[in-house]
């Protein structure tokens, strides 16, 4: 009797573990820049809205 070989198994997991890795890690810089620009934006409102107020 003949078992199958594994290897291809294991190289499916890893690319399945590197591949969500990867994609979960740029949508969470993608996040994160957006949220620094809209802090950046925000910050200027209130910045302005300071410098006119006084």
């Amino acid at each position: 009797m003949h078992l199958p070989n594994h290897w291809p198994y294991i190289a499916a997991a890893y690319g399945l573990t590197i591949g969500c890795s990867l994609v979960l890690g740029i949508g969470a810089a993608l996040r994160l820049r957006r949220a620094k620009a809209r802090l950046a934006a925000v910050e200027s409102q209130l910045r302005h809205r300071e410098s006119s107020a006084s």
